[in-house]
This record gives C-alpha cells, structure tokens and sequence, in this order.
C-alpha cells in the first residue's frame, strides 16, 4: 500500500504583507493533500493541522512542487519535527538538478499534461480575506491535482516537459524511483527526542 501524500498550502498573506521574502513569515490558511493510500483529496485549516502531522510522519514521502523553498518553511513554524527530515520528492528541485534553474508548475504541467493550474497564489489570499473558503479548497485542491499528475506522468515515463522563456517545449529526464512497495510501517522521525 503506497503512503504517499501530494501536498500544496496557500498563505492567508503575502510577501509583500510581511515585507519581505522569507516565507516562515507566512500563516498558513489551507494545507492541500492527495493520500495515495485512501485515493482522497483533503484538505486543512489550521485548526486541524494536529491531524495531518502523524499522517506525515508516517508518510513513505511526501511529493510537492517548490515543498523546500516555499511550503515546508511556512510549514516549520507550525510543526514541532524537522520537516526536512521527512522522505521528499520536491519536483521543481529534482527539475532545476537538471537544468540549471527554476520553472513555474503551470509551464511544466501545460507542456506536460496539457493543462495547468487555475490561477495564481494571489487569488487563494483574496479568498481567505473574503472569507470563501470553498474557493480556497477548490483552488489549492487543483494545486494538488496537477502537481499529482505531473509527478505520476514523471514515475510512469521517467520525464516530463516544460515550456521555456520562448516558448519553446523542453524534455527534462526525470528518474524518480518508484514508491517502496514494502507493507511495513515506518516513522520518520521528525521530532529532536
């Protein structure tokens, strides 16, 4: 049984509310999650993030796009483990190794799957200011969606494509090693005992 789980946040603020760029600075409005073990979408508000740590921690990885440079730091601040510590396929890391430099989720999925995110991470703070939470959901669960198809797409032919600065669509060979199909239970720990 696969204990994979595809993860996203949106931020109940902004950089620029903060004023600077360091996303620890950030609340949390909405943890996004796709478990590969019960084939669900859920997803978080702060006050049910008790809740997802275990699952974490029992995670055989967690796969997101930008987890190390963007999600997992405004994470830290509300987890008491390292969240580094925890198995991680961060996709845009494993593509910049390749080719020298970051690219958007929305290039990689439109070259790749031939759709895209459904907008941006300023729309999802408009939401949670405005009090529309099941936009918010809506919004970050498609984040998980796509970000899950990519990594998929990736397992199942070891490659994926992105759009360049041109436009121009690039192949990046992605050799992710599938899951460990071994049923025993493991705890990544997290926690400084």
């Amino acid at each position: 049984m696969r204990r994979e789980i595809v993860l996203d946040i949106e931020t109940k603020n902004t950089f620029q509310d903060v004023g600077a760029y360091n996303p620890s600075l950030l609340k949390i409005s909405l943890i996004g999650c796709y478990f590969y073990e019960t084939d669900s979408y859920e997803s978080f508000l702060e006050a049910d993030f008790p809740k997802l740590w275990p699952r974490l921690e029992m995670a055989d990885r967690v796969i997101g796009y930008n987890l190390f440079g963007f999600d997992y730091p405004c994470m830290q601040t509300y987890y008491a483990g390292d969240l580094k510590k925890i198995p991680t396929v961060d996709i845009m890391v494993e593509i910049e190794k390749r080719i020298g430099h970051r690219v958007k989720l929305d290039d990689v999925a439109h070259a790749t799957l031939g759709i895209g995110k459904s907008g941006n991470g300023l729309q999802a703070v408009e939401f949670w200011k405005n009090g529309e939470i099941d936009k918010l959901r809506e919004y970050c669960l498609q984040d998980v969606r796509v970000t899950k198809d990519v990594y998929e797409y990736a397992l199942n032919t070891q490659k994926v494509f992105y759009f360049d600065r041109i436009g121009q669509k690039k192949e990046v060979p992605m050799p992710i090693i599938p899951p460990n199909s071994a049923q025993s239970i493991t705890l990544n720990l997290s926690l400084g005992l």
